[in-house]
């Protein structure tokens, strides 16, 4: 099992030490031999990825240039449109759509890149969830602990990418579908700004929330992906302009320079504080002592926005979902078809208020980044939860595990922040993971502060233990 990074693969391509062949090849074989314990991928595309690898390698025997990611296998989780394949979303009814006729604008810009996709991933139905405990395709498990679940909405990606059967894939974030996988899989998760990477072809769940972003082992792999995604994008209404301030290239030596220069760092407290686990609260102590953190930072109306994007979430997505529902409810998983009912049914004035909160709560971030460069807090409110398991006790009350994973991750997806999911040090324990908050646009100071935390060995993608597997 290979748990080399993107940047020392394509590196090995280029020098001829490797082929991409050769490194599709065993990235198939990593799937074969370990896909059937995680469930973490959904389809494999062989025979486009092998060509696909046999063009990369013609051009290398010709001399002609390779992109950075030359030979580098990558998945996506199964919402992002692949030409010739019927895009899921994790659910059944999609399962009869016409096949995708073009690749999502984040798949073709990896691609042109020199990125090889192996395969699509599993994820909660229509990305509603926390868990990825698919009704349809089965839960994805956690390759740290197989009794245990990935995370979701992106568990897929999350998973791929921890148990070592790629070194980049990508997800979806709304509510912290990529933070949390990232946090309960320990692995690095990029939420970027709101309208920074184009969503073209991803299918939508929560239009006003919705985010994508990459999974990797490493903070230079993290930014090296998202820097080839960046770039306005004609066919997503909010990627039609350039970012402002303009996006920096993170690639050293801009990463290392932004790791290199002080940053004002403050520990987010108050909600983001209630009903922690011990052992998430001493992660977010160690990360904040490497970082000399200011302590008890407040971000006014937390809570509300919280309870906003609640209310959002199913009034947006059972607009898009409205036919389906009337007429094929029982082809939906049964938990997302509840709640899409429940928001069916909400009066229009409660997602209008919801909406009105935001600036509100903009305007008193953004008070609050007048005196930090970033924000530090957890990004789940524990460790993974066994697969199945539907309450944990929070603050000595048993709650429902679906409903409060994300408890710290959705007022920032309220108002589109850019975060970095690290993954605390911690061998031989359950991953944990803390979120490095940024101002909008400011994805630079997250992925430094990321890599000044992994250079400290204060963060680090660990191997799962080798007796999940019998050893590597």
């Amino acid at each position: 099992m290979s748990f080399r990074s993107a940047t020392t693969i394509a590196a090995d391509v280029r020098s001829g030490t490797t082929t991409a062949r050769a490194e599709t090849e065993a990235a198939f074989a990593a799937i074969a031999a370990r896909n059937s314990d995680l469930n973490a991928f959904t389809a494999v595309f062989e025979s486009r990825a092998l060509a696909q690898a046999d063009a990369l390698d013609a051009d290398l025997a010709a001399g002609r240039p390779v992109g950075p990611l030359a030979g580098v296998p990558f998945a996506v989780k199964n919402l992002f449109d692949v030409e010739g394949v019927t895009t899921i979303a994790g659910s059944k009814i999609r399962r009869e759509a016409a096949p995708a006729t073009r690749d999502a604008t984040a798949i073709q810009r990896l691609t042109a890149a020199g990125a090889v996709l192996v395969g699509a991933l599993n994820m909660d139905e229509f990305a509603y969830g926390f868990v990825t405990e698919n009704a349809h395709d089965g839960p994805t498990r956690n390759p740290h602990d197989l009794t245990r679940i990935a995370g979701g909405s992106s568990g897929g990606s999350a998973a791929a990418v921890a148990g070592g059967l790629v070194p980049l894939s990508l997800g979806s974030d709304t509510n912290g579908s990529i933070r949390i996988p990232a946090s309960l899989c320990g692995v690095f998760g990029l939420k970027p700004t709101l309208g920074r990477l184009s969503r073209q072809g991803a299918f939508p769940f929560v239009e006003s929330l919705d985010h994508i972003g990459p999974f990797a082992r490493s903070v230079e792999d993290l930014a090296l992906a998202y820097d080839l995604m960046q770039g306005p994008d004609p066919l997503d209404p909010l990627c039609r302009r350039p970012a402002e301030p303009a996006a920096p290239r993170l690639q050293a030596p801009r990463l290392q320079e932004g790791a290199d220069g002080p940053l004002r760092v403050g520990v987010l407290g108050g909600w983001f504080a209630q009903g922690a686990f011990p052992e998430v609260l001493e992660a977010l102590e160690i990360v904040a002592d490497a970082l000399q953190a200011r302590r008890g930072v407040e971000l006014p109306g937390a809570e509300i926005a919280r309870a906003a994007a609640f209310c959002l979430t199913p009034a947006e997505a059972s607009h898009l979902q409205l036919d389906d529902l009337k007429t094929r409810p029982m082809d939906y998983d049964p938990a997302v078809r509840d709640r899409l009912l429940a928001g069916a049914l909400l009066p229009d004035g409660v997602a209008e208020a919801a909406r009105r909160y935001r600036p509100i709560f903009r305007d008193a971030v953004a008070k609050v980044f007048e005196d930090f460069d970033i924000l530090l807090a957890p990004a789940s409110v524990c460790p993974a939860p066994g697969v199945g398991q539907t309450t944990m006790e929070m603050d000595g009350q048993q709650v429902s595990v679906r409903k409060n994973l994300g408890a710290y991750t959705q007022p920032i997806s309220y108002i589109g922040l850019p975060v970095v999911t690290v993954p605390l040090n911690r061998p031989g324990k359950l991953p944990i993971g803390v979120q490095i908050i940024a101002p909008a646009w400011r994805e630079d100071l997250a992925l430094a502060a990321a890599l000044r935390l992994e250079q400290a060995g204060v963060v680090a993608a660990h191997r799962p233990p080798g007796s999940v597997w019998g050893g590597f």
